[in-house]
Parts: structure tokens; C-alpha cells; sequence
């Protein structure tokens, strides 16, 4: 049967039945209807390529907290957009939103929030954005991709500031800030008084009890201006994941609370973060907000998979102070062979310094130890106790050396570190 093009036309305005067709006549017209419907869809869909794009940075967050990065989008065509955009920020960034619909009337612009929720520590991004723009009936779209970057600074939690007032209110006690005095800390002279039951007689100022009808003792407070130089271990050992976090994490909490305490306590505190290279530095000289310039520096370190080279440590603590400086080496025990590397650096450093060492125990060691119902838990318990012991060892050699040992589980070290460095202050060895 001919089929005039004005038989057509009726057809496809719905005037003429398609059974009237042979079926494969009736497939070809519906195609042939859909793919018009589709082209005319995709020529009024508004150009992605002329819309303007522009991004408000989300700056810095803390890992416990929670971020903001606005697309602002512009709509400079001459049809409404209608469009789906996803932000592009990589999955550890916590997008809760990154794929919005938005409609834009020609000639206005719509803001288009992104909340950013981070999983971790460091620097995060964004590269591009990606707008799809549909047609008004919806069946075709036109998409492009912008280069737009978007960065957010994810900085360590500082968890460990929960602790800083009770290690402050230590501090000032010896500092003789307080109601408190502790007869006989430091070893800079602060004042006389009289003496009272208990005071030690050694403190007692015969000249100036000469000159009296009583009894005066001289009280003393720590020495201020102090250097404490913090070494951060960033090689392999530092990536171990102890309990929910890497070992390197628990190290900067752990430094964090002892930069903050010493410099409240008149210290001049200097930071690296090392490895086989300086990977991060903050020097007790530079000027603004000292906590600031740490959480900065901090941000961006990952633990190398590689070893960390002992020999060049005394060299870089001898760059940061040459005189009788507090120096803490956040590393762990357990990483290689202690007797090539840990033991001979402390031994070098502690012929000048007061040294820390400060290293991160698991707990799961305590809990295998404990379990020995089967045999499998037996060699389990048999090897997590010559990992303590092995622990104990190295924490016996390097007391011997005259270092100070802080060995304990991720919660307890930033804690047990701040009261080290208070006793060391107390006792006038810094």
C-alpha cells in the first residue's frame, strides 16, 4: 500500500490508527517520532560550555567537624536550565550532597551548598564539577565537565586538649601561680618566706633569718625559656594502625597537648617531622599562634614506607638548638633492630639532652596475652609476651642511657607525656 506523506502526517498526529500499518512500518514511525522528540529535547536544553561556575572554598576544618563548599552557578543562556551537578570531592571527604538537581531561570544564578563531613586527616580535593543539563521534557541531556579545584584542609582533631587544663593547673602550681606552692620545684629562686612545718631545711636562707625574728626559707620555680625540641617519626613504623587510628596520629595528639603545655610554661617549642627528609617544620622563633602552626604543618603528614634514618636525627636536633634542650622522639620500640638505630641516637643525645622517648603500645598485646583457651590462643598469648618483653627490654636499655620512657596505649600517652615533661620541670632537669 502507498503511503502519501499526508497519510503520514495523520498518522503521527494521532488522526490515522497505527494498525493500520504494517508493523514494521509502525516500529520505524515511532523511532523516527522518539528520535525528533529527543533532538528537539537536546536543542533546547541550555548550553552547559556558557554557564558561569564559581566555587567558595571550605578553607580548613577539623577533623570532627563539619565543612562547606558553595557552587554559585550563573545562568547567562537564553532558556531555563534544568540540570543535575555533582561536585566532584573524593569519597573521604564525606560529600552528603554532591549530587543536586538545580533549576536556574535565564539570567539568575542559584547557590548549591555541598556539606562536607571528613574521615580524615589531610589535605582533601575537588578537581572538577560535572553539569548535566536537561531538555524540558527530560528524555536528553547535554553534559560537561568544568575544571573547577576545590581543596579543604582536614587538621588533627586535638583530642588531647580535653587534658590541657589540669596539666595547666600543674603547671602553675610549680610555677607558684596558684594557692598551691610545692616546696623546693625548679631551681630559679622566686621568693622568701617564712618557714612552716615540713619545708625543706636546706631551703632555709640564714641571712635573711639572720636579719628576722623568724625562720625564712626560699621558694623556687622552674626555669622558663627552655627549649623543647619535638621529633615526630613519619617512616614505615608510623603507619601501623593501632585500635581506630595510625600510630602517626596518635603522635601528634601526643605532641599537640606537650607543645601547648610547654608553651604555656615559658618554653620555646620547635616541631619536625621526620624521616629520611625534613617533612615538616615549626620553630619556636616564629611569630602568631603557635597551636595554629602546628595543626597547619600536621595536617598534611602521612606516614613513608620507608626506614627512618637514626644517624641524621642528632644533626637535625643540633640545626633546631645547640644548647641543653628537652628533646622528645615519638617512634616506636618495636620497629626493626633498636640496638642499630634508637639505642646509639639516644645514647649521642642524651650526653647533651634531656631526652623522651615517647612510643605507642597496643592494647591488643594485653588482650592476646590474657586469652589462652585453645591452642591457637596459647602460641598467640606466646607471642605477645616476647613482644612485651622485648618492649621491656628496650625501655630498660634506654633508661640505663638516661632517658625518660613513655610507653603506652593510644589514650594514655599525650596524658602520660605532659606529666613527664611536668616531673622533668618540677625536678629541674630541663
Amino acid at each position: 500500500m502507498a503511503i502519501t506523506g499526508r497519510f503520514v502526517a495523520l498518522a503521527l498526529a494521532g488522526l490515522v490508527p497505527l494498525v493500520m500499518f504494517p508493523a514494521w512500518l509502525t516500529v520505524l514511525l515511532v523511532c523516527v517520532v522518539l528520535l525528533l522528540a529527543l533532538v528537539l529535547d537536546l536543542v533546547l536544553a541550555a548550553s552547559p560550555a556558557k554557564l558561569l561556575v564559581e566555587r567558595q572554598q571550605p578553607g580548613n576544618v577539623s577533623l570532627s567537624g563539619t565543612a562547606e563548599s558553595v557552587l554559585t552557578v550563573t545562568n547567562a543562556t537564553g532558556r531555563n536550565l534544568n540540570a543535575v551537578i555533582r561536585d566532584a570531592w573524593q569519597p573521604s571527604s564525606g560529600a552528603t550532597n554532591a549530587v543536586q538537581r538545580l533549576a536556574v531561570p535565564s539570567g539568575e544564578r542559584r547557590r548549591m551548598p555541598v556539606t562536607l563531613i571528613p574521615r580524615r586527616r589531610g589535605d582533601l580535593e575537588s578537581p572538577h564539577v560535572t553539569i548535566r543539563s536537561l531538555g524540558p521534557l527530560g528524555l536528553a541531556a547535554r553534559q560537561r565537565t568544568r575544571l573547577l579545584p576545590g581543596h579543604l584542609r582536614v587538621l588533627p582533631p586535638f583530642h588531647s586538649k580535653r587534658h590541657l587544663p589540669s596539666k595547666l593547673r600543674k603547671l602553675r602550681e610549680l610555677d607558684g601561680k596558684a594557692a598551691v606552692q610545692i616546696r623546693g620545684a625548679g631551681t630559679e629562686f622566686d621568693s622568701l618566706r617564712d618557714y612552716v612545718r615540713g619545708d625543706d631545711v636546706r631551703s632555709i636562707d640564714w641571712r635573711a633569718t639572720a636579719r628576722r625574728t623568724s625562720v625564712v626559707v626560699r621558694t623556687w620555680r622552674p626555669e622558663r625559656d627552655r627549649r623543647v625540641v619535638i621529633v615526630l617519626d613519619t617512616s614505615r613504623t608510623a603507619a601501623a594502625r593501632i585500635e581506630d587510628e595510625p600510630r602517626l596520629d596518635t603522635g601528634i595528639e601526643a605532641a599537640l597537648l606537650l607543645a601547648v603545655l610547654a608553651e604555656r610554661g615559658g618554653d620555646r617549642v620547635d616541631f619536625l617531622a621526620y624521616d629520611r627528609r625534613l617533612r615538616a617544620r615549626v620553630e619556636s622563633a616564629s611569630k602568631g599562634n603557635l597551636l595554629g602552626q602546628l595543626v597547619q604543618a600536621m595536617a598534611p603528614l602521612e606516614a613513608e614506607l620507608i626506614e627512618l634514618d637514626w644517624q641524621q636525627i642528632p644533626g637535625q636536633v643540633r640545626a633546631v638548638s645547640a644548647h641543653r634542650s628537652l628533646v622528645v622522639l615519638l617512634t616506636a620500640l618495636d620497629g626493626g633492630a633498636p640496638e642499630e638505630g634508637l639505642l646509639p641516637t639516644v645514647a649521642q643525645l642524651s650526653r647533651q639532652h634531656v631526652v623522651i622517648v615517647v612510643s605507642v603500645r597496643d592494647p591488643l598485646l594485653a588482650a592476646m596475652k590474657a586469652e589462652r583457651t585453645t591452642a591457637s590462643q596459647v602460641f598467640r598469648a606466646a607471642a605477645a609476651e616476647r613482644a612485651l618483653l622485648e618492649r621491656a627490654a628496650v625501655t630498660a636499655q634506654l633508661r640505663q642511657l638516661g632517658a625518660e620512657v613513655v610507653d603506652a596505649e593510644p589514650l594514655e600517652v599525650p596524658p602520660l607525656l605532659a606529666d613527664t615533661y611536668i616531673r622533668l620541670k618540677a625536678a629541674g632537669r630541663l
